[in-house]
């Protein structure tokens, strides 16, 4: 308890990583149930390493064009490399999301192949990168050390404008998604509202990925939403719970990683693993299996 009450102390010195991961948990599992409910898991896994290609690849323009940046933490940093992690992720969730459509091709061939060159290039870039030597390659690995007040800011107001935006139309995203035929019928701009939903999870992904790596981005994109999709009855539920177990294993998983000296990120991805394989027992045991269809 002693590990709890520092951690809640309005001084601790790493409260501000510690807001940053709760705010991803909580925030990153409601654009997580559209991935789950349109059936495409794989792309989750997928954008997160590639929007920290972005990142590498934004960190890397000012060496190949002579300029100099002050260090890592720096804002003309911090914010160069969430240009060049939107930039990547929107542009990819488009063209995948488009060649789905399409129907051609293998997608999860695309998705894993999309994964594994990201991850390359991501690690080879920032390797030859003096930024990255001094912190970007930890955040990719999980590491949530230390979080300014300027990009705790950044992370707020990103994630609040995400929320806003899901709230404010959440009744045409649900319904493009849930039942495409129903939407055309009725008149919905489906590929406006498409493109409205990829850049909310552009958006949300590029945030995630530039505060606290790839690795917590793609574990509270899914893991929650897969979680909550054993119980909840409706959307309601299933968005509800889905935020509640991210935002809580959030901050949980701080808790055990401090108390333990572990790194943040892979600590909150086993806990989310450990609560999935443990609902998935308990929801094999309950009478009727709940949470096979959600209703608006």
């Amino acid at each position: 308890m002693e590990t709890l009450r520092l951690i809640l102390s309005p001084d601790f010195l790493l409260r501000n990583s510690v807001y940053t991961s709760v705010l991803v948990g909580f925030s990153c599992p409601l654009v997580g149930v559209f991935l789950v409910m349109r059936r495409l898991v794989f792309m989750g896994v997928a954008l997160p390493q590639i929007s920290s290609t972005g990142v590498a690849v934004a960190l890397s323009l000012p060496l190949w064009l002579g300029f100099s940046l002050t260090g890592h933490g720096s804002h003309s940093a911090h914010v160069l490399a969430f240009v060049g992690s939107m930039t990547f992720s929107l542009t990819a969730i488009l063209v995948l999301a488009f060649l789905e459509r399409r129907g051609r091709g293998q997608p999860e061939g695309r998705l894993g192949t999309a994964y594994v060159v990201a991850a390359a290039l991501s690690i080879l870039l920032l390797s030859k990168n003096p930024y990255g030597e001094i912190g970007w390659l930890d955040l990719l690995k999980g590491e949530v050390i230390t979080v300014s007040n300027f990009d705790l800011l950044l992370t707020a107001a990103t994630l609040a404008l995400v929320l806003a935006a899901l709230g404010l139309f959440h009744k045409e995203l649900l319904l493009v998604s849930f039942d495409r035929a129903m939407a055309i019928t009725l008149g919905k701009n489906v590929v406006f509202w498409d493109v409205l939903l990829y850049l909310l999870i552009g958006l949300t992904v590029s945030m995630a990925v530039l505060s606290v790596g790839p690795l917590i981005a793609f574990g509270f994109l899914l893991i929650p939403a897969l979680t909550a999709h054993l119980f909840a009855r409706n959307m309601r539920q299933f968005t509800m719970l889905a935020s509640l177990v991210g935002g809580a294993t959030a901050f949980l998983g701080f808790w055990v990683a401090y108390q333990y000296d572990a790194p943040v990120g892979p600590t909150d991805v086993v806990l989310l693993g450990m609560i999935y394989a443990a609902a998935w027992i308990i929801a094999r045991c309950l009478p009727g299996n709940p949470g096979k269809s959600h209703k608006a």
